[in-house]
């Protein structure tokens, strides 16, 4: 993900001059191409997130388009006042890219671990929340986030993610889910770089005489409603997949959407990271299978909630 969001950037920013990188000491070759073409539109910030994202608030205020990228615990709790009082509340276009989401960099402990951050983004007023499946809905979100006129926040995975499509899907829109597979039985919800164990979970389920729908819901805010209308008055059973806390997440969103509306037809059944910090050592393949996240995992709860 975070090569194509790099080479997705430099191709924007060499027709759009507005377009600044900001980076939080991390990435520096990745971004060569960016650099070498706008030497003037690069900034190493270094391990100084509040201040990149001041910077950036300042830079949307004289009518550039900074983008802000960096670890996603980083770019996220550790400065989310200035998110919150800098972008948001004066309503900028800043564009913060997350590397390395929920639990992308398992293996380094709990303080690169983030299964918080769609809870904290969400709640602040005028954010946009956006969490790419691969690499091609990476390079729609980066387009889709520059076309806007507040701030967007990207929430990718790091590397090596199973590509689902083969180009930037033309029905690529912000609040606009994608279907990817169908069925009669359930739907799944997938958000993020769990679309593969989604549709895994599909394949596994099709085995048990069960038929499910895939949809990526890239976008946690705003959620497509009508995407939501049709699963919840069609299906048996509705399911939100993520690797974030199941408080506050997408799972969450959509919860909160079903009693807002008084939506009394489909059960919804949540899936993601449990109420507690992820203390084992392991890369995220492990960690996935110890928190019940696998495709044949979430398969296997899918056919105990149909009975």
């Amino acid at each position: 993900m975070r090569n194509a969001f790099a080479d997705e950037l430099t191709k924007l920013g060499s027709t759009d001059k507005r377009v600044v990188m900001l980076s939080g000491d991390i990435g520096n070759r990745l971004f060569d191409k960016f650099k070498d073409a706008n030497p003037d539109r690069f900034f190493n910030c270094g391990v100084a997130e509040q201040n990149m994202m001041g910077l950036a608030a300042g830079m949307a205020m004289s009518g550039l388009r900074p983008v802000a990228y960096t670890i996603t615990p980083f770019i996220t709790s550790r400065c989310l006042e200035q998110i919150r009082t800098d972008a948001c509340y004066h309503e900028l276009p800043v564009t913060i890219v997350a590397v390395g989401a929920g639990l992308a960099y398992s293996g380094l402990g709990p303080t690169h671990h983030a299964c918080e951050d769609i809870a904290l983004l969400r709640a602040l007023p005028n954010m946009k929340v956006v969490c790419p499946a691969d690499a091609w809905e990476v390079r729609g979100a980066l387009r889709a986030a520059l076309r806007q006129d507040g701030p967007v926040y990207i929430r990718m995975g790091k590397k090596g993610e199973p590509v689902i499509h083969s180009e930037v899907p033309a029905s690529f829109e912000i609040g606009r889910a994608i279907t990817i597979e169908d069925g009669a039985d359930v739907c799944l919800l997938s958000t993020g770089n769990m679309l593969p164990e989604a549709i895994e979970a599909a394949h596994a389920l099709r085995e048990k005489g069960i038929t499910a729908r895939v949809v990526s819901f890239h976008t946690v805010k705003p959620l497509d409603e009508a995407c939501l209308s049709e699963a919840f008055a069609r299906f048996k059973l509705v399911v939100t997949i993520e690797e974030h806390s199941l408080i506050g997440g997408f799972g969450s969103a959509v919860a909160e959407w079903v009693i807002d509306n008084g939506v009394r037809t489909a059960p919804l059944l949540r899936i993601g990271t449990p109420d507690r910090f992820f203390k084992k050592s392991g890369e995220q393949e492990y960690a996935r299978e110890e928190l019940g996240l696998t495709g044949h995992q979430i398969a296997d709860r899918v056919a105990r909630a149909l009975g």
